[in-house]
């Protein structure tokens, strides 16, 4: 009744004293509520007979906020829950862990793969532990148990996923540091890039889907067809059951947390195996998701893990999964496609990228700054560890200097180091270890041989750098890239930015069209950038730019930051999608449906409209069936008004038969 007199009273009604409201006794909300309302509807009576047009918009205001306001306060509380970082998942951290030996990952002799999965903290070389590598028989287990749990879950609620999916997002918000130092002692990032990389898309994800997901999978209903008038159609978004997902290790919980979201939502199971290099937080992340779903009420069995190598990883993909999802290398991905072709399994192949970067002639200096930054964040943001990130940077000739001055600069006061403990590094370690900076160096040699020069960085450290200790490579940057470099044409993977100078063609137009050519010649297209002072020009040479993704004045990555936009490219880097609607779709299996429109006529004249076959049609065939059917293409199909009379003509002469 306050609001009501509040909003009434600027706008110039008369009201006598209030109604009171009676005390509360209880901690009934809803009854509360209910008086609360009643009350209000007291004080709307009275004023019924005395009311402007600006007086009932405000009242119908104040309705909507009693509305609202109850909505919120009688809506189902979140379950909270609380999964403490054990001993085992966050080990001591003072030198006295044990050390990992690479050589262990070849120490066996003539197998093709260790028999256990070693886990250690790149940055440190702590050994963190081993897992198991799970059998072909292990993996039929799992898939067995996400496919019991799946049978009960396909028929649940949107209200039960949306509350599944919003105890997730309650975790992960008040969990934050404990996630992030986990993804940290796995994969050697920085806390920053753990946040960013993590958490925030994990986030987004999460509230995009709670908002939106339910009218992505809905039942869709469609235009019948023209001789369908009777019928009404749509389209049911049916879970597929059970998905596989192999994912990789550069971002060990949003590489889990992306496909568990969309699968569990959309109504299925999950069995995901963990890259051999990001398997130890599964410790953590798995108590997790378990203690989640049994928060929210779902089937604690729904998610399965499964850990080991490339045997591991063969056995989900053979295992009568419904769909696969894998992201990796486009080596791999090909033995994926030729494992799953053998059981017809559809896949999602995400297979990486060359981003390229490009920056148009017409930027400001100041334009320039603000470039340079962005540029530096997108190579260095997990030590250039992206899917999609970019690796090639083509600049205009005349605003290239700046550039690189620029960003030559910011390189070479990036701080590199152990991440863990300490909030001014900027740069972390390298997952994959020695092997995959054995990657980097090969690639800059190459670049450097051919006329590439280097910079920032670009070594590997060795002896008494403090970096040897870890897997550290540092921050690089390699200018006057020739096209002929490997390094324009191979994924690198690792942060290492490669500057290419676009000639001066002789004028705006001729300088993009060489911008575009130099980044369209590769076969990687998953995403990419352009900027320009010019708004306009930005988007037009983003437009043309060969990838599946693309921004235009900002970084490629922030597509993936409005969880709407599919996410995939096309060429090497892959097809099909997660992400947005067509993610969430991907995961269903899409079901036509048709029935009668007219059911609920009167006196049996639904079912009187049902679809009969008519005369012409039914077996056996009296001769006029073509003639038929020919003249109803007339009819309905026909151009003009004397085919569609002579169509007419054709159907009485067939039934006349």
């Amino acid at each position: 009744p306050f609001l009501g007199r509040l909003l009434a009273r600027s706008h110039g009604m008369r009201f006598g004293p209030p109604p009171p409201l009676p005390p509360v006794a209880t901690p009934d909300l809803a009854s509360a509520l209910s008086t609360l309302a009643a009350a209000f509807a007291d004080v709307l009576s009275a004023a019924a007979a005395d009311i402007s047009w600006q007086s009932a918009a405000a009242l119908a205001a104040s309705l909507c906020c009693v509305y609202l306001l109850g909505a919120v306060l009688l809506s189902e509380p979140t379950p909270r829950v609380d999964v403490p970082v054990d001993e085992d998942v966050e080990p001591k951290i003072d030198g006295s862990t044990a050390k990992f030996d690479a050589a262990l990952l070849t120490a066996e002799g003539a197998r093709r793969e260790p028999s256990v999965v070693y886990c250690w903290d790149p940055s440190s070389m702590d050994m963190l532990g081993t897992l198991p590598v799970a059998s072909a028989e292990d993996v039929a287990a799992a898939v067995g148990r996400a496919r019991v749990a799946q049978a009960a879950w396909a028929g649940s609620t949107w209200g039960a996923r949306r509350r599944l999916l919003r105890t997730m997002l309650r975790f992960v918000t008040e969990n934050q540091r404990a996630i992030a130092r986990v993804a940290v002692r796995e994969s050697g990032k920085t806390m920053v890039d753990a946040i960013f990389g993590e958490i925030l898309v994990t986030c987004e994800k999460l509230k995009w889907t709670i908002a939106h997901g339910e009218a992505a999978l809905r039942p869709e209903r469609r235009p019948t067809g023209t001789l369908a008038m009777t019928k009404r159609v749509k389209v049911e978004w049916r879970p597929v059951g059970v998905v596989g997902a192999i994912v990789p290790w550069n971002y060990p919980f949003h590489n889990v947390f992306n496909p568990v979201i969309s699968a569990l939502f959309a109504g299925n199971g999950i069995v995901i195996k963990v890259s051999e290099y990001a398997s130890w937080s599964t410790l953590y992340y798995g108590r997790a998701l378990r203690a989640i779903l049994a928060a929210a009420g779902a089937p604690t069995d729904l998610v399965q893990f499964v850990t080991g190598y490339g045997s591991t990883g063969a056995a989900l993909v053979g295992s009568g999964v419904d769909k696969l999802i894998f992201v990796g290398s486009p080596s791999v991905g090909g033995h994926v496609m030729r494992a799953a072709a053998a059981s017809l399994t559809p896949v999602v192949l995400e297979l990486g990228g060359k981003d390229p970067f490009v920056v148009c002639d017409d930027v400001s200096e100041a334009e320039l700054d603000r470039i340079a930054q962005v540029a530096c964040r997108g190579v260095f943001q997990n030590m250039g560890q992206n899917c999609a990130g970019p690796e090639r940077f083509f600049v205009a000739d005349a605003v290239y200097a700046g550039f690189c001055s620029r960003v030559g600069a910011i390189a070479s006061r990036l701080k590199c180091g152990p991440p863990l403990d300490d909030a001014e590094v900027d740069c972390g370690a390298i997952t994959m270890g020695r092997r995959q900076m054995g990657h980097y160096q090969a690639l800059v040699d190459d670049a450097v041989s051919k006329g590439a020069r280097l910079l920032v960085g670009g070594y590997t450290p060795s002896g008494d750098d403090p970096l040897a200790a870890g897997s550290f490579y540092p921050p690089t940057v390699l200018v006057d890239v020739p096209e002929s470099a490997d390094i324009l044409q191979t994924e690198i993977f690792g942060p290492i930015m490669c500057v290419v100078r676009v000639a001066d063609c002789g004028g705006a137009a001729a300088n993009d069209d060489e911008a575009v050519r130099l980044a369209n010649n590769c076969d990687f297209a998953l995403s990419s950038c352009a900027f320009a002072q010019s708004a306009p020009r930005a988007r037009a040479v983003a437009a043309r730019l060969e990838a599946g993704m693309s921004a235009s004045n900002d970084l490629e990555g922030s597509t993936y930051l409005s969880q709407s936009l599919p996410f995939g490219g096309r060429k090497q880097s892959g097809f099909d999608r997660f992400a947005g609607i067509e993610g969430l779709r991907g995961l269903t299996t899409p079901r036509a449906v048709c029935d009668d429109a007219l059911e609920w006529l009167p006196f049996g004249l639904g079912a009187l409209l049902r679809t009969a076959i008519p005369p012409p049609l039914q077996y056996p065939s009296r001769g006029g069936g073509f003639d038929f059917a020919s003249g109803l293409i007339e009819l309905f199909y026909g151009e003009g008004v004397s085919l569609k009379l002579r169509g007419v003509a054709k159907l009485i002469g067939a039934a006349a038969k």
